[in-house]
């Protein structure tokens, strides 16, 4: 059975309440129960997390690194200077689908740079918590050589 990560980075925890009108209205908790509904229905699952600490989240990219076919990541403002977010990424041999609520490419200027993007297989942006369902579908096709 495939796997996929999905992991969310900083103050991800505070969706629904934190700048509704940025990043809409649907918690962590239902963005999760959407992945674990999709990647059921791809015949996969998921192993869902978040945290605000850096150094965890490259520790889990090093997990996936064995316990991964696929890793779905929101690195949230991890996206926009973490240089080893973006090492650990470039480390995995599974395809990694970045993803974001908003599109940070039409917000703040400080926002439209990705350091993450250029290693990552894929991007899904400005989709609101629905890009999560598309990116686990695409992460389970590309892990089964399908995308």
């Amino acid at each position: 059975m495939t796997k996929v990560f999905v992991l969310n980075g900083p103050n991800l925890n505070l969706l629904g309440d934190r700048e509704p009108e940025v990043y809409g209205h649907t918690t962590l908790e239902e963005i999760e129960q959407m992945c674990r509904e999709a990647a059921s229905s791809a015949g996969a699952e998921i192993d869902f997390r978040q945290t605000n600490d850096e150094g965890t989240f490259i520790d889990w990219l090093h997990e996936a690194r064995r316990d991964a076919d696929a890793v779905v990541l929101n690195p949230a403002a991890f996206t926009h200077h973490s240089y080893a977010v973006a090492e650990a990424v470039s480390a995995l041999d599974v395809p990694v689908i970045e993803v974001h609520l908003s599109n940070i490419y039409s917000r703040e200027e400080w926002r439209r740079k990705s350091v993450v993007s250029p290693v990552a297989s894929a991007v899904v942006a400005g989709l609101g918590a629905r890009g999560y369902t598309l990116a686990v579908v695409a992460a389970c096709e590309m892990a089964e050589g399908k995308g």
